[in-house]
């Protein structure tokens, strides 16, 4: 098991240069925005536009604050993802247009590489204890609130825990937190 911690997350530029994003976690580590198995990351998004399409991915998008987001997937219609509502899934490589829903927001994107991996992305909110099946073969725990403690480490905001095996998370303390689950194919 690895802490990742918010400060050694690593912001970068979107793809499209539209924005700035940051990435929580890479598989391989270091892999850049063409060679990643899977990839967590984090993004501002101030205004309505273009996402960066990204060829033989699948991605999953949550909404961690502001009301929300409308995505226009060619070939999928509109997916609207709010703050408390379920993520969206949707290929990388569709040509995707974001309307913001009453302002700006602070996304969470899981991508995997299709044909290489799979993921699940599921938010989940803490109300004192609860345990979590995480089934994958990579999973990965990124908390939202200061103060909770899973797996006997203390997580502060945006903090992750990255494990590489399948384990019941027993987390302790009050908030949301958000679990992807990576299992490789083939």
């Amino acid at each position: 098991m690895r802490v990742l911690r918010t400060a050694d997350h690593k912001v970068m530029p979107w793809k499209n240069g539209g924005g700035s994003t940051t990435e929580v976690a890479v598989f391989p580590e270091g892999a850049g925005l063409e060679a990643f198995g899977w990839r967590l990351s984090m993004a501002g998004v101030t205004a309505d536009g273009p996402f960066s399409a990204f060829s033989d991915i699948d991605r999953t998008l949550a909404v961690l604050e502001g009301e929300g987001i409308a995505l226009d997937v060619e070939g999928r219609g509109t997916l609207r993802v709010t703050r408390d509502g379920e993520p969206a899934s949707f290929p990388g490589g569709a040509p995707t247009f974001g309307r913001l829903l009453g302002g700006p927001i602070l996304d969470l994107n899981a991508m995997s590489r299709r044909g290489r991996f799979t993921h699940r992305l599921a938010r989940y909110v803490v109300d004192g204890k609860a345990a979590l099946e995480a089934t994958g073969d990579t999973n990965l725990l990124l908390a939202r609130v200061d103060g909770l403690t899973a797996a006997d480490v203390r997580l502060g905001v945006d903090d992750a825990l990255l494990f590489d095996a399948p384990a019941r998370l027993n987390i302790v303390g009050k908030g949301e937190v958000f679990l992807v689950e990576l299992w490789a194919e083939g």
